[in-house]
């Protein structure tokens, strides 16, 4: 049946009456339409009717929905999806343009239409031979030197972009790591390719500016890099305390085996892991220390990190020697204390025995007049008389006579009066 009619007795008599239905139908221009997943596509197609109708409304359904629905796109509608533009018109043009194209748009497509004349009833027709729409995806290859799957550091990586609706090779594209633009063209090479080529590799058809393909991972492969030792708690260490060694790098694969190394006359090899611990350390744990890593790759060697060992007194005898050191300070100072404080003391005593002396000079001392004027009785004046002092005793020792000397320098500003008693006969008169 070629004219479906909203009334059963219209379509029995559309059927019968000849030359109907060249006058009511679809033409589809494209039986078979390929298109990229993300990409746009366009459906083109023709439609007729008879004269003196005006089309009413258009549609096109998908799958089994070409009849009744629902449909893709519905002018009478208004929950058609913006990924789905009618660009035709209301006389002959229906052609449909699909954005963003998805899997599930997939399949067939047809047109169907309404129309009747002024007053009349509305007939309605569908294109059921439709066209088919593939999506395909951007599909990529990867190809290595030594047909390895996982690339190493050096080898060279061939990338190709292929678009299997392209059958002609035609198409350009352009590649994306990362989400960042790195080259146009189909095919990308990579050559003498190192770790930081590693990334997410995606291709997209020149026209859209986004990935559009399904996603290679590059994660190339390396040797140790990077390697470095860290020390704790410092190079210098005291004897029979600890310290310890950490040894890191970057490697892909990841580091198999970490070894020490003692360097002296040759390399010993002092341990394993990727830690090296030490304690109660000796004098013959100082020295120099190498790190070396190994992975399916190659290996590679630290820096000489060098441990300084410093020699410590026992606790017991350091204690001892600093109690020693604390007593003789004390002493020494306690006998400075007292030593200048006896010193004072005798630097005093020849004050007096000086102030005795002087006493026992004077009652041994011989007073003689000295007259220096003699006056006049008339005058009434009474002689002045002098007396001078002469000391028999025994002379002052050298010793005696310097300490005295330190005694009155001693006693600056100290005047020493010594009183005579006068002899007897002086007092007769």
């Amino acid at each position: 049946m070629c004219i479906q009619h909203v009334q059963l007795s219209w379509t029995v008599m559309l059927l019968l009456l000849p030359g109907v239905c060249s006058q009511w139908r679809v033409e589809y221009e494209q039986q078979q339409i390929c298109a990229l997943k993300g990409s746009s596509v366009l459906v083109p197609c023709s439609f007729y009717y008879p004269s003196r109708m005006k089309v009413q409304s258009v549609k096109w359904g998908h799958g089994d929905h070409i009849y009744l629905g629902p449909f893709m796109y519905d002018s009478e509608s208004n929950n058609t999806s913006p990924r789905y533009q009618y660009v035709g018109d209301a006389l002959h043009n229906c052609s449909l343009k699909i954005q963003e194209v998805e899997q599930s748009d997939a399949g067939k497509h047809a047109f169907r239409f309404t129309a009747g004349r002024a007053g009349g009833p509305v007939d309605g027709y569908t294109g059921s031979a439709g066209s088919r729409l593939e999506v395909a995806d951007l599909t990529i290859t990867v190809e290595g030197t030594d047909g390895d799957e996982t690339p190493k550091e050096g080898d060279a990586v061939k990338l190709t972009c292929s678009n299997q609706c392209d059958v002609n090779g035609l198409s350009s594209f352009t590649w994306w790591k990362d989400g960042q633009l790195v080259h146009e063209g189909p095919v990308l090479h990579l050559s003498n390719i190192s770790y930081t080529d590693s990334g997410n590799y995606s291709c997209s058809p020149n026209a859209q500016r986004r990935p559009t393909s399904e996603v290679i991972a590059i994660d190339v492969e390396y040797g140790p890099k990077n390697i470095w030792v860290s020390v704790r708690p410092s190079t210098d260490v005291d004897a029979g305390g600890s310290f310890g060694l950490v040894c890191s790098s970057t490697a892909k694969p990841a580091v198999e085996d970490y070894t020490w190394f003692k360097r002296g006359d040759s390399e010993v090899i002092v341990g394993n892991g990727p830690e090296l611990n030490v304690v109660d350390v000796h004098l013959q744990d100082g020295g120099q220390y190498i790190c070396r890593v190994t992975n399916k790759h190659g290996r590679l060697n630290s820096s000489v990190v060098t441990i300084k060992v410093k020699a410590y007194w026992p606790t017991f005898t350091r204690d001892a020697l600093i109690i020693a050191a604390v007593a003789t300070l004390t002493v020494t100072v306690t006998i400075l204390f007292i030593t200048r404080r006896c010193c004072k003391r005798k630097t005093r005593a020849p004050r007096i025995i000086r102030e005795t002396e002087r006493v026992e000079d004077a009652e041994n001392a011989i007073y003689l007049p000295v007259f220096a004027n003699v006056q006049s009785e008339a005058e009434g004046s009474t002689t002045e008389i002098v007396y001078a002092a002469l000391d028999f005793n025994q002379k002052k020792s050298n010793m005696q006579q310097q300490a005295d000397i330190e005694e009155d320098e001693d006693d600056d500003g100290v005047i020493y009066s010594t009183v005579l008693k006068k002899p007897a006969y002086m007092k007769q008169k």
